[in-house]
């Protein structure tokens, strides 16, 4: 598993290199590991169906660091999504960008990582591991959303769900952590085995769900997703409608094993989902866009998933499988379709299209059975999720949730028959389009997904076998839940009657689409999520300005309060409410120690005291020289070396400094004892802060950590008699490398700032430019 998402990445890297030669070859390349994946998950079914197909690899023994993958049926079913119609997708693509398209390499690439991205995702086992390729699909999406950066709109909607997602995923993060530590494993199977419980846990568990929540844009995080429609057609197709969006989804239905039957759980999926899909279904019917009907259609179905996965009931996790599939199988083509349109007649408004399903009359029939099954129409797979789905709340009595999905079901089928009529009816009074013909390399994956919905309706054991062996490890209440399949005929049931409200009632909330939106623009209301993001991020950006003007206030003893203040609240609270001192503390180790800690006392108090600039400098070396003759004592030369080096350097630099300074500090003739007062306590304080923490850390550890063991232990491979040194060299060469290149640009810039202040003396002296000066003291 490892070695696909790893394929996918490094193929990804070298498309650049084929789209050179062509760009339909580098979607093409591209479009093989995808379908691949698709034949290994295939080919593995039976495995996942069974005890699942677990993979390691470990990468850090000492801290427990691992790569995690397990194939189970839920990741069959991503993988039908991700690689499956990753393939069609990036077929579409090499049609849709066209020969001599400057974005076509760059989507290709980064589509192909993107799907290795999501592929290691949906297959993690380990909560880390599912981080890690977590927020790489944020990246991807960023720069997918964002394209080149040309148009503003592309940035803004690239920024927006950067911030949304990531922002979800540090919070993700914190909870990852405390479950983890929690649970005593990060190990997504251990925890739905053992699922950890306690105050502490909870905490954690709310966490990861707001990553969870954000990421598939759940209420109120969900304007992001609409906003990210400016990004190219397949894009939208790949990452907002079949895979990245339902990263969230997976997340929940990973987790709900272990906590569905916590109300800190299911109750936010439940409120939040059940809202996103009402608010996301409402918004759909009143979009003239056909992109941004799809994607407030797409928030629609998202909250709808959210309350199937989270249910925790055995018919709605059923169901909740059931609906993952269709809406990939039936939202990719139609965004798809989209696409067509838009490039055949140049437009996507409802309101400038007529009479294209006569002049298109396949790609009308593609998008009808895309649009039936996203309905619910018999024979088509929505229409087996959504009647599990409203079987598993009506058997449970939960008449809340009932009602709400059949309200938001007809909703559903109301947009369905306006994207359908928007996009191929005859309208009166709108002149009739005139389309170009369509490549059939666009029409061939647009069908091929479109027909996927309609077999797998008609077929329903395929499915079935995934959602049993998915919803097993739910308890059943009862012999019904037991006993429940996916079918096409249950017999004349109270579900079956709520897919038929849906579709009727739906059918006429379209008929009646002019009086429904003039309702519409009744209820405008100024409160909106979009409108909350943008006030909150303006308030985020004049609170940093606030205070960085004063903060930022050209004071050196400004920022050195700011820093102390800052250790004091943050460590310092730490320390107070949880740290404890050793129960013995030695006076001193060495008699050494006695006459150089002398010194650095008898240094300090006397610097407050100097008025001359020459003086205090001596003073502070002589602190510096007396810190790293304790560390000779200590038995650390090596780093005692590096204390005189750097002393000895920064005295040089502060003696040619101080040829430009007066001799004398200036001295302010008027008494400043509150303030002096001030910095003296702010200091006092921090000091004894530093020492403090110095003993309570020091006593802290009673045993040397594992990774410190591992290093001693492998040092001799490097060839050091010293394990500092086999550190800096060899285990962390890279690091050191960085450093050493830091130090030469800043060495540089030193230099060049001395070359041009020698150049600005001569320049002066032979009667420079005003232009030249006022240039230099930029």
């Amino acid at each position: 598993m490892l070695a696909l998402v790893v394929a996918h990445l490094v193929v990804a890297a070298l498309l650049p290199l084929v789209s050179r030669r062509s760009r339909r070859a580098a979607f093409g390349a591209a479009a093989v590991l995808p379908a691949a994946t698709l034949v290994w998950g295939l080919a593995n079914l039976g495995v996942a169906l069974g005890p699942g197909l677990s993979e390691t690899h470990v990468w850090a023994s000492a801290l427990d660091l691992e790569f995690g993958f397990r194939l189970d049926a839920l990741g069959v079913v991503m993988i039908v999504l991700v690689g499956g119609l990753g393939a069609l997708i990036l077929a579409y693509s090499a049609w849709y960008f066209g020969r001599d398209s400057r974005d076509a390499p760059r989507n290709a690439a980064l589509l192909l990582a993107f799907a290795g991205a999501m592929l290691g995702l949906v297959l993690a086992d380990d909560l880390l591991t599912l981080y890690l390729f977590w927020e790489l699909t944020s990246i991807a999406s960023f720069l997918l959303v964002g394209q080149g950066g040309l148009h503003r709109a592309n940035r803004r909607a690239a920024v927006q769900a950067l911030l949304v997602t990531v922002m979800g995923g540090l919070a993700m993060l914190l909870g990852i952590v405390i479950v983890g530590e929690t649970a005593g494993t990060y190990r997504i199977s251990a925890l739905v085995a053992a699922p950890p419980a306690g105050g502490l846990a909870a905490t954690g568990i709310v966490l990861v769900l707001v990553g969870a929540l954000t990421k598939s844009a759940q209420f109120p995080f969900h304007p992001w997703l609409p906003g990210a429609m400016a990004a190219p057609t397949p894009v939208s197709a790949y990452l907002h409608a079949a895979s990245m969006v339902k990263a969230g989804v997976v997340l929940v239905g990973r987790l709900s094993p272990a906590f569905a039957d916590r109300g800190y759980w299911w109750l936010p999926i439940a409120v939040l989902g059940l809202v996103t899909m009402l608010v996301g279904g409402w918004r759909a019917l009143h979009e003239t866009d056909l992109k941004r009907l799809l994607a407030f259609g797409t928030v629609s179905q998202l909250g709808f998933l959210m309350v199937l996965f989270g249910s925790g009931d055995r018919i709605g996790e059923i169901a909740a499988l059931t609906m993952l599939l269709a809406h990939g199988l039936f939202k990719a083509p139609l965004f798809m379709v989209v696409g067509i349109v838009d490039k055949v007649t140049g437009t996507r408004e409802v309101g400038a299209l007529s009479g294209l399903g006569r002049r298109l009359p396949g790609l009308a029939v593609a998008a009808t059975l895309a649009a039936a099954s996203m309905a619910g129409i018999p024979l088509l797979l929505g229409f087996l999720g959504k009647e599990a789905a409203f079987e598993a709340f009506v058997h449970d009595g939960n008449w809340t949730l009932a009602i709400g999905l059949l309200v938001g079901s007809t909703l559903t089928v109301a947009y369905s028959a306006r994207f359908l009529w928007g996009a191929f009816a005859t309208k009166p009074g709108v002149e009739q389009t005139e389309p170009t013909p369509a490549a059939p390399g666009l029409l061939a994956p647009t069908w091929i997904a479109a027909l996927s919905g309609l077999v797998l309706g008609c077929v329903p054991p395929l499915v079935d076998a995934l959602a049993q062996d998915y919803a097993a490890v739910y308890r059943a209440a009862d012999a019904v839940e037991a006993d429940y399949h996916l079918a096409l005929w249950h017999g004349l049931s109270l579900p079956l009657l709520f897919s038929a409200v849906a579709l009727l009632v739906g059918f006429g909330l379209h008929a009646q689409r002019a009086r429904v939106t003039a309702l519409h623009e009744r209820l405008h209301h100024p409160l909106s999520a979009q409108r909350g993001y943008e006030r909150t991020i303006g308030g985020i950006e004049r609170f940093a300005v606030w205070v960085t003007g004063r903060v930022q206030a050209g004071s050196l003893p400004v920022y050195l309060a700011v820093l102390l203040l800052t250790v004091l609240v943050l460590p310092g609270i730490a320390l107070v409410t949880g740290g404890t001192l050793p129960a013995t503390v030695p006076a001193f180790g060495s008699l050494m120690q006695l006459p150089l800690g002398l010194v650095i006392v008898a240094s300090a108090f006397a610097l407050t005291r100097v008025r001359r600039r020459f003086t205090a400098v001596l003073l502070v070396g002589a602190i510096g020289y007396s810190i790293g003759g304790l560390f000779v004592v200590d038995g650390g030369p090596d780093l005692a070396l590096a204390q005189f080096l750097v002393e000895t350097l920064t005295m040089v630099a502060f003696v040619f400094v101080l040829r430009r300074l007066p001799a004398h500090f200036e001295s302010d003739p008027r008494p400043r004892r509150g303030i002096e007062l001030r910095k003296a306590v702010l200091a006092g304080v921090a000091g004894t802060f530093v020492a403090v923490a110095g003993v309570v850390l020091s006593g802290a550890r009673q045993a040397p950590p594992a990774v410190s063991a591992e290093f001693v232990a492998r040092s001799p491979e490097a060839g050091a008699d010293n394990v500092i040194a086999a550190i800096l060299v060899d285990f962390r060469a890279l690091d050191t490398v960085g450093e050493i290149t830091v130090l030469l640009i800043a060495a540089a810039g030193t230099a060049s700032l001395v070359l041009a202040t020698r150049f600005d003396r001569r320049d002066r002296a032979g009667g420079g430019s005003p232009e030249a000066e006022e240039e230099m003291l930029r």
